[in-house]
């Protein structure tokens, strides 16, 4: 006899075993499906009649409906649910209970909130000492800012990416997907692993508090050391990094900044190219050159075809030069499509990428044979829906589609009548106090 999803689960999968109450709305959602991939049984803890998030489209073949929400879908992958109302007395005391059964509580409420109805951290591991709680909201669980409500948009700009976002010479833009959440629900993910770890060494739980203001300003990377670096001579030009360059790349010098195209426009679409990497070192040199003889093989080199890219230096060329090199490749991109330059670029070894739309990501073949992709049944809709698979390959707990996304209160039946023992009677009460 063949060993049930739930024992598969535990046995090939690095959480298996361990379970998490995933509490949160769409500042944490990124949290839970991570650790769901990871093999834990994660359960959705929802209000009656369902989640806000459920609201949010686009919704499968465009049918407004709460158990069709695509976002719900995409977030949600591999999760359980049931509904539970906190704030009632009879939710208060079942929510305890299920405490004795969870390793993690992951949560975006505002800061208080928990502690509010009496099921903050310090009353949680009174009740189950290991459990891990981790509490994700935009400015933390300390600091002035600690109780002020954030967008997607203003984490995003307040987090100092958006300054960086859109044309040099007009207002900074919004990106166009939702992106801090998602940052900040890996941080969280990967904050509940390393208080795991701590807690597999030395059999304590810990309250783990994710700013996703924080983790978005650790997405400018070099930014601030670039401008300690600097300093007055960034000051004096009125650079402000990290610097607003649209389509291009700002390099800071010391004499003033150098303006190059990154993003080009071709046959039928776009692709990436930067002057910035074509000197330098010796890859560098080479890719240029090669660039240059692919050209020369469409007759579209030009003057370019004995340039000495041993001495073209960014910290030294003119703007002008610059301007003059990249007048001449552009060309050259616009009669070239994406999938022409990028066979080329990889069989002659230049630097240059395609800027992939969703329909190429979808039709990518390396994405294919990596086995990227997984289709997922849903037989409530009647269909296979088709999604992003693994985030990281791990040989000895291969990645799995353990459940569908779940409907509103799917697996009530099974945790609280099976697992709690609940009567029929009782969850029929429940449900009509609205407990449920």
């Amino acid at each position: 006899m063949g060993l049930s999803m739930a024992d598969q689960q535990v046995q090939n999968s690095l959480l298996g075993g361990f379970r998490v109450l995933d509490l949160t709305d769409e500042k944490g959602f990124l949290c839970g499906k991570t650790l769901a991939d990871l093999g834990a049984d994660v359960i959705k803890v929802e209000k009656p009649g369902g989640d806000q998030a459920r609201n949010i489209g686009p919704f499968y073949k465009d049918i407004p409906n709460r158990e069709k929400s695509l976002y719900w879908f995409a977030c949600n992958l591999n999760k359980r649910s049931i509904t539970l109302d906190m704030e009632t007395a009879d939710g208060h005391e079942i929510f305890k209970t299920l405490i004795n059964t969870a390793d993690f509580v992951i949560e975006s409420f505002d800061p208080g909130y928990m502690d509010e109805l009496g099921l903050g951290y310090s009353e949680l591991e009174k009740i189950n000492p290991r459990v891990i709680m981790t509490s994700i909201t935009p400015f933390g669980q300390t600091g002035p800012y600690k109780d002020h409500k954030a967008s997607d948009m203003i984490l995003w700009s307040m987090g100092g990416v958006q300054y960086s976002t859109g044309e040099p010479d007009f207002p900074p833009l919004q990106m166009s997907l939702p992106q801090s959440y998602f940052h900040g629900g890996l941080h969280a993910a990967m904050g509940s692993m390393m208080a795991h770890y701590h807690r597999q060494r030395t059999g304590e739980g810990q309250h783990v508090d994710v700013s996703i203001q924080q983790a978005v300003m650790l997405t400018l990377m070099i930014a601030a050391e670039v401008w300690e670096l600097y300093g007055q001579a960034l000051k004096d030009m009125a650079v402000i990094l990290p610097a607003r360059g649209g389509a291009f790349r700002i390099i800071p010098r010391i004499s003033s900044p150098l303006k190059t195209r990154m993003i080009w426009p071709c046959k039928d679409g776009y692709i990436i190219w930067s002057l910035a990497v074509s000197g330098g070192s010796a890859g560098n040199i080479a890719s240029s050159r090669a660039l240059i003889n692919m050209m020369d093989r469409n007759g579209m080199a030009g003057r370019l075809k004995d340039y000495d890219w041993a001495k073209m230096d960014t910290l030294t060329i003119t703007q002008e030069e610059a301007d003059d090199i990249e007048s001449i490749v552009g060309k050259f991109f616009l009669a070239v499509a994406k999938a022409e330059i990028l066979k080329e670029a990889v069989k002659t070894k230049v630097f240059i990428a395609p800027v992939f739309t969703v329909k190429d990501i979808c039709e990518y073949p390396h994405l294919e044979a990596r086995g990227f992709w997984a289709d997922v049944a849903h037989p409530e809709l009647e269909d296979i829906i088709t999604y992003p698979g693994a985030f990281v390959t791990i040989d000895e707990a291969p990645w799995k589609v353990y459940h569908r996304p779940p409907l509103i209160g799917e697996h009530n039946p099974d945790i609280y009548g099976k697992e709690l023992g609940f009567l029929k009677d009782r969850m029929v009460l429940l449900k009509q106090a609205n407990v449920i």
